[in-house]
């Protein structure tokens, strides 16, 4: 089975486009894919999947999105401890300490982390895009 959702939650809308980019890479890769924001999903939506692309800007002080976001990760952590999965996020400020702390919490979570999360300055540009496609290719075919 590879069923692979892609969840993410975006402000502005960069981290949606990153997401739709993530999604395009891994059906490319031959993924039944799942894409939803984080605000219109719960975790019963994804107990079929077994693997997850997780996306969410730098928010204040470079956390999570705390109102959304947040709490639906929460509710997801029973079926993402020991699955592959790749995060991803844009950010407008600092230097990517939200993804840095996100990803060895993820680790101490108990997810699977298929390689290296993805960040965006501002709006993704084509090259950005195309990382994006790369890293839901790679987790695709994890």
């Amino acid at each position: 089975m590879n069923q692979l959702a892609v969840i993410y939650w975006s402000g502005t809308g960069n981290t949606e486009a990153m997401a739709q980019a993530v999604a395009e890479g891994a059906r490319s890769a031959g993924a039944d894919v799942k894409l939803l924001s984080a605000d219109m999903a719960s975790a019963s939506d994804f107990e079929s999947c077994d693997k997850f692309a997780l996306g969410c800007p730098a928010m204040g002080d470079e956390v999570l999105e705390d109102s959304v976001f947040e709490p639906l990760y929460l509710s997801m952590l029973p079926m993402l401890c020991g699955k592959p999965a790749v995060l991803f996020g844009s950010y407008g400020w600092g230097d990517g300490q939200w993804m840095r702390d996100w990803k060895q919490r993820a680790e101490s979570d108990g997810l699977i982390l298929c390689a290296d999360p993805l960040i965006v300055n501002e709006a993704p540009d084509e090259a950005a895009l195309a990382n994006c496609r790369s890293l839901g290719a790679a987790l695709a075919e994890h």
